[in-house]
């Protein structure tokens, strides 16, 4: 109980650094860092070039061959336009409820690893635990791969990694790739009573879009399936669609956003290259021969490798003998386990809170989660000090 106790209180802290991805996370990497180093464990904190983000890797235990990774990450989406009933950085207690922004997405496990640390430092670990700190996962995904690119300079790399994204502490076994771009066309304006001399972006830019749904029925009719997912095919969705200014200019400009959530084995890139294709040979020579400068131009947003572990892997066996909740599943969402994975390094994704409650007004994790974790944390170190 005063580990869960313990638990909460980390997380009010947390939950008062504003991260949201378009802000700093150093304020709360470094409360990270005194907090570790409290505790007797050193940190390696590993900035991003603009000096405004950072990652933090931390080893507890032996620098040997086999560890397990605890990989979570420090920003949170936004909070503006959400109906909050009260400061969303400071924790409120409500019914067993723990309600802050960023409380099950996901400094829940940040806080859950910062109270065990502690108690693992003092077992007598045979493996070590590795503690992987990210920034930038709701948007762009620049931090898990900085981290993981720089984890050999530490020693051994882990062997394993838990990424505590909220599964109700049930372990995921596999999810989907994302990847998404902005799409920028260019033109060339004039009266709308001249539509002959001109290259109407806007209408491109529709066509574009068109051709992204047509291979999106593809897909779902007749595409790759993964078993577990929902939906079991990969999908495709334009979020953002801007371009105009009055009916009778015809628009030279307009932006999309688009992305792309793939099944195991499909690539997104090579639907990227298929719409690609699609423009060069539907669209794009018409627009050219008014204004051979028009075109498209795309510009990733994202990217997040897929995610897919063995059933019979020894991952899943020790998260599941350490009081993972049932059986296995997989997501249609993309998490940093594809990173680390795309590394070497075994993973699935197992932490406290319900993905629901996530992004909300209001979001919120059960305190019985945070309790769940910690024993979770607790086992863990008894198995690696076995």
């Amino acid at each position: 109980m005063e580990a869960g106790l313990d638990a909460v209180g980390m997380l009010a802290r947390l939950v008062a650094f504003d991260t949201t991805s378009a802000r700093s996370n150093l304020d709360c990497v470094d409360f990270v860092r005194a907090t570790l180093s409290d505790a007797g464990i050193e940190c390696q904190v590993i900035p991003d070039a603009t000096g405004q983000k950072a990652a933090l890797h931390a080893i507890i235990g032996p620098r040997v061959e086999g560890g397990i990774a605890l990989s979570a990450h420090t920003d949170c989406v936004p909070v503006e336009g959400q109906a909050w009933h009260a400061d969303p950085f400071r924790l409120r207690r409500e019914d067993g409820r723990l309600v802050a922004r960023g409380a099950v997405d996901m400094k829940g496990f940040v806080a859950c690893i910062l109270a065990a640390a502690p108690a693992l430092r003092a077992r007598d670990l045979k493996r070590p635990v590795h503690i992987c700190l990210s920034f930038d996962e709701e948007t762009t995904f620049a931090g898990a791969p900085l981290l993981v690119g720089r984890l050999p300079e530490a020693g051994p790399p882990p062997a394993m990694c838990i990424v505590g994204e909220p599964t109700g502490m049930a372990p995921v076994v596999a999810h989907k790739g994302y990847a998404s771009w902005n799409v920028v066309v260019t033109g060339l304006t004039g009266h709308s009573s001249l539509t002959h001399r001109t290259a109407n972006a806007l209408e491109a830019a529709a066509e574009a879009v068109a051709i992204l749904k047509r291979i999106a029925r593809r897909l779902a009719r007749e595409g790759r399936r993964g078993a577990g997912f929902e939906p079991p095919w990969t999908t495709i969705h334009t979020g953002t669609f801007q371009a105009g200014t009055i009916l009778n200019i015809v628009p030279d400009h307009a932006e999309f956003v688009f992305e792309i959530r793939s099944v195991p084995g499909d690539e997104a890139e090579a639907l990227l290259a298929e719409l690609q294709a699609e423009l060069a040979r539907e669209v794009l020579p018409e627009l050219r021969t008014v204004a051979p400068g028009a075109g498209f131009t795309f510009t990733r947003r994202c990217t997040a490798p897929p995610c897919s572990l063995s059933e019979t892997s020894p991952l899943l066996a020790l998260v599941q003998d350490c009081g993972a909740v049932g059986a296995p599943r997989r997501v249609p969402y993309g998490t940093e386990a594809g990173v680390f994975q795309a590394a070497g390094i075994a993973s699935i994704v197992c932490g406290p809170g319900e993905v629901a409650q996530a992004h909300q007004p209001e979001e919120w994790i059960a305190e019985t989660q945070l309790m769940a974790c910690m024993d979770f944390l607790d086992r863990l170190g008894s198995r690696l000090a076995a």
